[in-house]
Protein backbone atom coordinates (compact mmCIF):
# COMPACT_ATOMS: atom_id res chain seq x y z
CA UNK A 1 0.00 0.00 0.00
CA UNK A 2 1.17 3.22 -0.59
CA UNK A 3 2.19 5.74 2.52
CA UNK A 4 -0.16 8.31 1.69
CA UNK A 5 -3.09 5.94 1.28
CA UNK A 6 -1.85 4.13 5.09
CA UNK A 7 -1.35 7.37 6.68
CA UNK A 8 -4.94 7.63 5.63
CA UNK A 9 -6.32 4.63 6.76
CA UNK A 10 -4.21 4.43 9.83
CA UNK A 11 -5.81 8.02 10.84
CA UNK A 12 -2.22 9.66 11.41
CA UNK A 13 -3.30 12.26 9.12
CA UNK A 14 -6.88 12.49 7.86
CA UNK A 15 -6.81 13.43 4.46
CA UNK A 16 -4.67 11.64 1.09
CA UNK A 17 -4.26 14.86 0.17
CA UNK A 18 -2.85 16.29 3.31
CA UNK A 19 -0.51 13.26 3.69
CA UNK A 20 0.44 13.71 -0.42
CA UNK A 21 1.58 17.14 0.39
CA UNK A 22 3.68 16.11 3.62
CA UNK A 23 5.59 13.56 2.23
CA UNK A 24 6.31 15.87 -0.80
CA UNK A 25 7.53 18.98 2.20
CA UNK A 26 9.84 15.52 2.93
CA UNK A 27 7.79 16.18 6.79
CA UNK A 28 7.55 11.99 6.47
CA UNK A 29 10.55 9.69 6.75
CA UNK A 30 10.72 6.01 6.43
CA UNK A 31 13.42 4.76 8.69
CA UNK A 32 15.15 7.73 8.79
CA UNK A 33 15.20 8.58 5.47
CA UNK A 34 12.93 11.24 4.14
CA UNK A 35 9.94 9.23 1.87
CA UNK A 36 7.91 9.88 -1.46
CA UNK A 37 4.52 9.38 -1.36
CA UNK A 38 3.86 6.51 -3.56
CA UNK A 39 6.37 4.45 -0.85
CA UNK A 40 5.44 0.76 -0.23
CA UNK A 41 4.76 0.57 3.40
CA UNK A 42 5.61 -3.09 4.65
CA UNK A 43 4.81 -4.63 8.39
CA UNK A 44 8.22 -3.12 10.07
CA UNK A 45 8.46 -0.07 8.99
CA UNK A 46 9.29 2.76 11.25
CA UNK A 47 7.76 6.04 10.09
CA UNK A 48 8.46 9.55 11.61
CA UNK A 49 6.03 12.37 11.19
CA UNK A 50 6.87 15.81 11.82
CA UNK A 51 3.58 18.05 12.08
CA UNK A 52 4.18 21.49 13.59
CA UNK A 53 6.13 21.25 16.43
CA UNK A 54 5.46 17.79 17.48
CA UNK A 55 6.72 14.81 16.28
CA UNK A 56 5.66 11.01 16.18
CA UNK A 57 7.59 7.87 15.33
CA UNK A 58 5.08 4.62 14.83
CA UNK A 59 5.95 0.92 14.01
CA UNK A 60 3.88 -0.55 11.19
CA UNK A 61 1.95 -3.67 12.94
CA UNK A 62 -0.65 -3.85 9.79
CA UNK A 63 -1.30 -3.20 6.31
CA UNK A 64 -5.41 -3.26 5.17
CA UNK A 65 -6.89 -1.42 2.90
CA UNK A 66 -9.67 -0.83 4.78
CA UNK A 67 -10.47 -0.35 8.63
CA UNK A 68 -12.88 0.67 11.07
CA UNK A 69 -12.62 4.25 12.48
CA UNK A 70 -12.48 1.82 16.12
CA UNK A 71 -9.55 -0.26 14.62
CA UNK A 72 -7.57 1.99 12.95
CA UNK A 73 -5.24 2.42 15.96
CA UNK A 74 -4.25 -1.51 15.17
CA UNK A 75 -2.58 -0.71 12.47
CA UNK A 76 0.08 1.06 14.04
CA UNK A 77 2.27 0.99 17.33
CA UNK A 78 3.26 4.22 18.47
CA UNK A 79 7.32 4.14 19.83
Amino acid sequence: MRLDKYLKVSRLIKRRTVANEACDAGRVTVGGKVARASYEVKVGDVIGLTLGPREVQVEVVSVQETVAKNDAAMLYKVL
